[in-house]
């Protein structure tokens, strides 16, 4: 995943105070920066623009199982033994 730089980032922080509870509200959030990131880019649909966000969300869901649900995974295998 592109880490942004540390004097880039300020301007991210408001997204991170975001109080979500639910899946669906987590999910309604992504499709809102999808949304926004589309018109930010060309104000009109382009291949190359949804390309670049399915690569994203394919990142961003990459990043996350190796940071959250393998070390979770690998825990509960200490934990419980192995399959």
């Amino acid at each position: 995943m592109p880490y942004i730089a540390q004097t880039d980032r300020e301007q991210f922080q408001e997204i991170g105070l975001m109080q979500v509870e639910t899946a669906g509200e987590l999910q309604y959030c992504i499709a809102l920066l999808i949304k926004q990131y589309e018109k930010s880019v060309t104000g009109r649909m382009r291949y190359q623009n949804m390309n670049d966000v399915m690569g994203a969300l394919n990142g961003a869901n990459l990043e996350y199982y190796r940071r959250s649900v393998a070390p979770y995974e690998d825990e509960c295998i200490r934990k419980n033994g192995d399959v």
